[in-house]
C-alpha cells in the first residue's frame, strides 16, 4: 500500500481545517447565520476552495463519506463469507461504538453540534431523507444478492428492519447526549442496546442474505 503524497496530506488537512473551522462557527453562532464566505475567512481559504471540498454547506457538517445514503448498501456488499445483511450492520456498529467513531456521534462535543443541528431545518430534513436513502439502497442490494425483482416485498422488509435499527442507535446516542452523558457511558449503553436488538430481530432476518462461503477448488 503506498504512502500518502504531500499533495494528498496538504489537501487533506485543508478539507479538515475548513471542516473544523465551519462547525466551530455554526456551533458558536447557529448554522443558518454563518455564511460561507465567514467559513473560508476563518479557514483562510477562498470560497472557491470551500467549494472545491464541499459541494454545499450543509456537507461541512455532514460530509458525504461520513453521511453517506449508501452507507448500509456498503456494508453489506462489504459482509464477510458465512455473515448476513444485518449481522454484518450489527457487527460495524457495534465496531464504531467501541471504538467511539465519530460518525455515530461518540466523540468529545458532540452535543453541543447536536444541539446545532437540531435547531437547523435544513439539516433535520437531510437527516431524515438521509435515513430514506440509506433504506431504498439498501433494498435494492438485497434484492440483486437474493436474485429476487426490486419490488418484492422481502427484501424492502429486511432493509426497512436493518434502517430501523440503525435509526434507532442514531437516536439513542443523541438522545443521550442531548442528556449530558459521557461517550463511554453512552457506548456501554448503546453496546447493551444492540444485543437487545439482535435478540428480538429473529432468524428469519438475521439469517438473510448470508454470503455464501468461497467453494474450494478440488
Amino acid at each position: 500500500m503506498g504512502t500518502e503524497g504531500l499533495r494528498e496530506r496538504k489537501k487533506r488537512q485543508t478539507r479538515q481545517r475548513i471542516s473544523d473551522t465551519a462547525l466551530e462557527l455554526f456551533v458558536e453562532r447557529g448554522f443558518e447565520q454563518v455564511t460561507i464566505s465567514e467559513v473560508a475567512a476563518a479557514a483562510e481559504v477562498s470560497v472557491n476552495t470551500v467549494y472545491n471540498y464541499f459541494d454545499t454547506k450543509e456537507d461541512l457538517v455532514l460530509p458525504p463519506d461520513e453521511a453517506s445514503p449508501r452507507r448500509l448498501a456498503e456494508i453489506v456488499r462489504q459482509r464477510r463469507p458465512g455473515e448476513s445483511a444485518a449481522g454484518a450492520v450489527l457487527a460495524r456498529l457495534r465496531e464504531e461504538v467501541r471504538d467511539r467513531e465519530r460518525r455515530v456521534g461518540l466523540t468529545a462535543g458532540f452535543g453541543r453540534v447536536l444541539e446545532m443541528m437540531r435547531a437547523a431545518p435544513t439539516l433535520t430534513a437531510r437527516l431524515e431523507d438521509l435515513g430514506r436513502q440509506m433504506t431504498d439502497a439498501l433494498a435494492i442490494v438485497l434484492a440483486k444478492e437474493t436474485g429476487t425483482r426490486q419490488d418484492d416485498p422481502l427484501p424492502r422488509t429486511v432493509a426497512w428492519h436493518i434502517g430501523s435499527l440503525h435509526a434507532l442507535v442514531m437516536t439513542e446516542i443523541g438522545r443521550r447526549t442531548s442528556a449530558g452523558e459521557r461517550p463511554d457511558v453512552i457506548a456501554g449503553a448503546v453496546l447493551e442496546l444492540l444485543d437487545v436488538i439482535e435478540s428480538l430481530l429473529g432468524d428469519r432476518i438475521l439469517r438473510y442474505a448470508v454470503r455464501e462461503e468461497p467453494s474450494c477448488p478440488e
